[in-house]
């Protein structure tokens, strides 16, 4: 055999072994996948609001970012710049994802300002402002689980992930190992802060990605969820009751 040979033979078996060894290094990340915990069962869903043209836009069935503009939504423009570049970008082609963001009835003027802001870079096909009454965004709010508040004007920094089933999704123990190993109190994340770049970067896109890959592998018919994440809920409930 002549050097051309060899070399033409090496370059086939290279190419044949190659993804086989990439799924191997797939297969442990994909054997301890584990879901995304849901936090809070059963939001409050957005029929009472409508964008400015009447239409009206839900969590069921839609993977949704959730956010909080209030009465002065240009104040926010740094929370949606991050918003965008960081989330709104990566995950726009994604089937099923939006960034829904409640406001008060009244602020339509202020957020063409935002819009504009926005559509520098890019359009926002999946991306909805909607509006209704005051005391809706607080129920809306009031429904989730968080130790955020509400300011005054009906806004936040924070955003949440609600999933198509109207769960709100995060984690229960967000513990570091070094914070386990030293019995740490549980502590969980249920939302996430828009000025943290970080944390959005992160870790609500690695949360993001993860609910993705749950949803796909439920399709296919391969998604096996742990009991012990909704004994966990079940615990958390009780201990508020």
């Amino acid at each position: 055999m002549n050097f051309k040979n060899i070399k033409k033979t090496s370059t086939l078996l290279i190419l044949f072994f190659l993804p086989v060894i990439f799924l191997l290094f797939l297969y442990p990340s994909t054997h301890n996948y584990n879901a995304l915990d849901s936090v809070k069962k059963d939001i409050r869903e957005t029929s009472s609001f409508a964008t400015e043209d009447g239409k009206t836009i839900l969590f069921e069935k839609n993977i949704t970012v959730l956010g909080f503009f209030g009465l002065e939504p240009m104040e926010k423009a740094t929370v949606a710049l991050n918003l965008k570049e960081l989330i709104y970008d990566k995950f726009k082609g994604f089937k099923h994802f939006q960034i829904l963001i409640l406001l008060p009835n009244g602020v339509e003027e202020q957020v063409k300002l935002l819009k504009l802001e926005l559509l520098k870079y890019d359009e926002l096909k999946y991306w909805h402002f909607i509006y209704g009454d005051q005391q809706d965004i607080i129920k809306v709010f009031n429904s989730l689980n968080t130790k955020e508040i509400l300011n005054t004007d009906f806004a936040t920094n924070h955003v949440f992930i609600v999933d198509k089933e109207r769960n709100q999704r995060g984690r229960l123990d967000e513990r570091t190992e070094k914070e386990k190993e030293k019995n740490a109190p549980v502590y969980g994340l249920s939302s996430y802060d828009c000025i943290e770049i970080s944390e959005i970067k992160n870790v609500m896109s690695d949360d993001l990605r993860i609910l993705f890959t749950e949803y796909r592998q439920k399709r296919k018919g391969t998604f096996n969820s742990a009991s012990r994440r909704d004994d966990a809920l079940k615990v958390q409930d009780d201990e508020k009751n």
